[in-house]
């Protein structure tokens, strides 16, 4: 059954809503898989936080356009089209990665990705599934910000027992 207007209406509306709270999306031609095994990918994204749906190109588009700044995939919203939304930007490259490598296949393909602004295309998929997570980033840099920290602590305390040491030189020789 055709969607009426207000329906669509309602759906651009859920969709630009989607977009302006995730700051990633990943478009796939999901083409050729069978329904098991979307359902297996669909399970694979939603273990790791991401919502993946199948999207009309039109309704998509629609939603893109009032948004503004997605101009650059427009060109791959053509044919089957399902859509990978995540707060994550490596999340949906590295399912959709595992999944090609297990299943040894060519699908999901990716058309685009929209991260943050940046635009990836079709081929970005290795550069897209080895992007570190906020949380390995978050921990980089604790790393770094701790590290001298510690090599500070470490020289005071071996200056310490330098210091300790030579009093204890002094207090001896004084002594004898």
């Amino acid at each position: 059954m055709a969607m009426t207007r207000t329906q669509k209406a309602a759906t651009v509306d859920q969709l630009v809503e989607k977009l302006e709270q995730t700051p990633t999306i990943y478009i796939t031609n999901y083409s050729g898989l069978s329904v098991e095994q979307a359902t297996e990918l669909r399970s694979k994204f939603r273990e790791v936080g991401v919502e993946y749906k199948v999207i009309k190109n039109t309704m998509l588009r629609l939603a893109m356009e009032r948004i503004g700044g997605y101009d650059e995939v427009f060109d791959s919203l053509n044919g089957p089209t399902a859509v990978a939304f995540s707060e994550e930007p490596s999340a949906p490259g590295r399912v959709i990665k595992a999944y090609l490598s297990a299943s040894k296949g060519e699908l999901p393909e990716l058309k685009a990705a929209h991260v943050e602004g940046a635009v990836y295309h079709a081929d970005a998929l290795e550069v897209l599934a080895s992007l570190k997570s906020k949380d390995e980033l978050i921990g980089e840099i604790i790393s770094l910000l701790q590290s001298p920290i510690t090599n500070v602590v470490g020289a005071l305390q071996a200056q310490g027992s330098n210091i300790v040491g030579a009093i204890k030189t002094i207090a001896e020789k004084a002594e004898a």
